[in-house]
């Protein structure tokens, strides 16, 4: 489409104003079936994204429909699904969405299927709409980007300088972009300021369903097209050049119906505006009081599921997925015998469903089997506490271990019907591992590897969230003579921690988190497993500072330490050094 400057305005004014009706009535009024599968698609695209080699925790489903079954390149399938010779077309796709494992025996879809049929049609006939769709070849519009978007000296390894995420969306009348996260965060069409040389990634997710683009023509630079709701790419350039540069979606009409804004390439010596990331951790003082003796009563708990960009180590952020938009999530406690009211929102920007499934739950998945939230809508369980200790909870959509590895974990305390010893201060402390794209150390935002999470090589191991969370952020503190007790846990998703504080014992140990039993005494180190929880108390006699650790001593490494810093007298009689009477 020309530009507007050379239309006469009001010929101008009318032709924006059909684009836009027209492009609007695309987005809106598609096929009915087609469009009840987008909506049942959502329970899919946590695991299998429309994008050509895009894969998540299953395969790309794009062309699916007509394909010959595990033929999308670069996914490892199951013998099954290699073997079985299938053709997906209305009648395979409704057999397996209708039970997979019935199906085809062997196959690695963990989803148990889709029980009613319109749902199946739906999805069916959304699959085959956007296989057609990509069958149709595409103009490029501009060059791809350049080669000086990868790092020279580690031409394997990608590290942006800036990142900027825009969400596709229908606002104030008009196709736009919103900016999601730092200083962009809620912004429509937001400019994007960068500076000459720097490396800008740029994440574009579609939040409304219509096909779009992210185009630069003048950086010689675009994205590949996102189609359905919560798909996503990312597109790398180098700008060489200082200047204002258009960018715009370059589906037809969706310029003009609103989708364009700028980017800003300012100087190398001046300071550019990047987004900012929020700190994640969780304080360890940052949990409730101990709750009195009395009679059952009932808590309303609401936990809300929030995906951000936060700092994970000095000069590296991380895109974290959060209960309450911190790591670990917020530090639940009750009685033995209570009801619980639990609510779980999912915020209306995130990219994908999320749950909750709680280990001191009774019933279907924790909880979980009910609590699949889409982004914007929230559900509620009730249940009672009937088994006293410290348990887990952690989001269970698929794939489980991606949503746990990007933060989702926390602890939910039962506390027993005769109250716990009281102790002095109460710190709250999860032990987790987070799967980066690049390799440990380097700069920049940083993106989840699935490859390294299914081969289980985390490139860090945290406390709380992050490098540093309780060393440097938010270290523990205590005064000579007062007891302290740690409840600890182990988010996961992967690994065993043996938990040990240097120079401490621990008078009470309550293992795995259970209170029916008494506590084991006097002890040094507890292996605590991924899901598992460790209630230890100990009394302080000596001051200085303290290293939390795990034993698998490595890992310190790789960001896992915290430290209590103990204020107070000196106790020669317990500890003394050489040059001190």
């Amino acid at each position: 489409m020309r530009e507007q400057s050379k239309i006469g305005s009001a010929l101008a004014v009318g032709l924006v104003s059909a684009v836009l009706s027209l492009a609007l009535l695309a987005a809106q009024t598609q096929e009915v079936a087609a469009a009840d599968g987008k909506t049942v698609f959502k329970k899919c695209q946590a695991c299998h994204s429309l994008e050509a080699d895009r894969h998540r925790a299953g395969p790309s489903l794009s062309g699916v429909f007509g394909s010959p079954a595990g033929s999308a390149d670069g996914y490892f399938y199951s013998p099954a699904m290699e073997a079985s010779g299938l053709i997906w077309d209305e009648e395979s796709l409704d057999r397996f969405l209708t039970n997979p494992r019935q199906m085809l025996p062997g196959t690695m879809m963990f989803f148990p299927g889709l029980s009613r049929e319109a749902d199946r049609a739906a999805v069916i006939a959304y699959l085959k709409q956007e296989s057609a769709a990509k069958a149709q070849l595409r103009e490029p519009v501009v060059a791809a980007p350049p080669a000086a978007s990868r790092d020279p000296e580690n031409p394997d390894l990608y590290k942006a300088d800036v990142n900027f995420t825009l969400k596709t969306a229908i606002a104030e009348g008009k196709l736009v972009y919103i900016g999601v996260g730092g200083d962009i965060e809620g912004l429509i069409n937001p400019t994007l300021s960068v500076r000459v040389g720097d490396v800008v990634q740029i994440t574009l997710i579609n939040g409304e369903g219509a096909e779009h683009d992210f185009v630069v023509p003048e950086l010689k630079t675009r994205s590949e097209f996102v189609t359905g709701i919560g798909s996503s790419t990312t597109l790398v350039f180098k700008p060489a050049k200082a200047g204002s540069y258009t960018y715009y979606c370059s589906v037809e009409g969706h310029r003009a119906a609103g989708m364009e804004g700028l980017v800003t390439v300012i100087p190398a010596s001046e300071p550019a505006e990047v987004a900012s990331v929020r700190d994640i951790v969780r304080d360890p003082t940052d949990l409730p009081p101990a709750l009195a003796a009395g009679e059952p009563r009932v808590h309303n708990l609401t936990i809300n599921t929030i995906e951000l960009d936060g700092v994970l180590a000095d000069g590296t952020t991380y895109r974290y997925w959060t209960f309450d938009g911190k790591v670990p999530g917020p530090f639940l406690r009750v009685r033995v015998g209570d009801t619980v009211n639990l609510t779980l929102t999912n915020d209306p920007d995130s990219a994908v469903i999320h749950s909750v499934d709680l280990h001191a739950v009774t019933g279907p998945g924790g909880g979980a089997a009910y609590l699949q939230v889409p982004p914007g809508e929230a559900r509620t369980i009730t249940f009672k506490a009937i088994v006293p200790g410290l348990f887990v909870y952690h989001c269970a959509t698929p794939m489980v271990a991606h949503h746990i590895a990007s933060g989702m974990y926390g602890m939910i305390l039962v506390e027993p019907e005769e109250a716990l010893p009281a102790v002095d201060r109460e710190f709250y402390v999860m032990q987790g591992e987070i799967y980066t794209q690049a390799r440990i150390g380097t700069k920049g935002q940083q993106f989840f590897s699935v490859e390294k999470l299914l081969n289980e090589a985390p490139e860090y191991f945290v406390f709380n969230g992050a490098v540093g969370a309780l060393t440097a952020d938010h270290p523990l503190r205590a005064k000579v003579g007062e007891t302290v007790r740690i409840y600890f846990g182990v988010g996961g998703p992967n690994f065993t921690s043996a938990f040990h504080v240097i120079g401490e014992m621990f008078d009470r140990a309550w293992e795995w988190g259970g209170l029916i039993n008494p506590p084991k005494l006097g002890l040094q180190t507890v292996s605590v497993p991924p899901g598992g929880t460790l209630i230890v108390d100990f009394r302080i006699e000596v001051p200085g500072r303290y290293i939390l650790v795990d034993h698998a001593l490595s890992r310190l490494e790789r960001g896992l330490a915290g430290f209590l810093y103990v204020e107070g007298e000196e106790n020669p009689e317990i500890y003394r050094t050489r040059d001190k009477p």
